[in-house]
Order: C-alpha cells, then structure tokens, then sequence
C-alpha cells in the first residue's frame, strides 16, 4: 500500500494525537493490565489476562493502521489555494437539494476522516465522486444508494 491518500491539515493533526494516545497512554496501561492479570496464576483459565492480551491485539493493530495512513498521507491545505470556485479535495461544498429544496453543507475529505454526522464525506463517495470538479452554480446529478439526487452548487469555500 505505498499509494499516496489524501488528506486535510486537521485529519492529520488528529491521526497523529491518536497515535500519540494509542502509544503513550493505552500501550501502557494494557502491559499493566497484562502484568496484573499474569500476577492471578494459571493463564490457561484466566479470562482477565486473554482479554487484556486481546486489547494489546487490537491497539498494536491500530497503530500500525495509524502509522501507515500518517506515512502515505498527502497532505493538502486548501486554505493555501486560490479559490476558483471549483470542487476539489478539501473543500466544503453548500448545496440546494433540487428535489426537497433542502440546504446541505458537505467538506470533502480522505476516509479516516469521513463522518456523516459532521457532514465530512469521503471524497471517493457516489457524492464526493459526483461533486470534484465541478464549479461553483452547476448543475449536477447524482447516484446515491437511496436513487439520483439532484442538486445546484451554491458556494463552495476553501477553509
């Protein structure tokens, strides 16, 4: 997987805290736990050491994932760019739901950070694909899971 991912300025400034957390605080405190649970006798039937072995698993397993994600990150500043009103990676699109005449504002971002309930939408997304490279006023039709969706881009902003 050496192939680049794009991500913004803040998406990699919260992987990074999470590999901070992951290494310097639940490291430690899963080797505790291991360590406590090892000092109870027979590992063979002793459910605290395998749970806690279970979590050292599972926490090593995410820092590697961090870790690579943070090594192919390419980071990009949209604040940086000149603003042509165009929708690239990054940017956060305001849009008018043609069908329910509904407001709906999306920023465009890499996977990791991808969180529908803070309207951060993965670029590579039906949306996300549907939007980058329009410009601000389109037109555009879009395939959704739920059936096409129609929009008007209203502002797209680089922040």
């Amino acid at each position: 997987m050496s192939n680049k991912e794009p991500i913004t300025v803040e998406g990699l400034k919260k992987l990074s805290e999470e590999l901070v957390f992951l290494k310097e605080k639940k490291r430690p405190e899963i080797v505790n736990a291991i360590s406590e649970a090892r000092s109870h006798g027979d590992l063979k039937e002793n459910a605290e050491y395998h749970a806690a072995k279970e979590q050292q698993s599972l926490n090593e397993g995410r820092i590697q994932e961090v870790e690579d994600t943070i090594a192919r990150a390419n980071v990009i500043d949209v604040t940086k760019l000149e603003n042509n009103g165009k929708v690239i990676f990054g940017a956060t699109v305001s849009l008018q739901d043609l069908d329910s005449n509904e407001k709906i504002k999306y920023k465009l971002v890499g996977k990791d950070e991808a969180d529908i309930k803070k309207k951060f939408i993965f670029y590579q997304s039906p949306i996300g694909k549907g939007l980058i490279g329009k410009n601000n006023g389109d037109l555009v039709e879009i395939n959704t899971p739920s059936g096409k969706k129609n929009f008007e881009i209203i502002k797209v902003d680089y922040v």
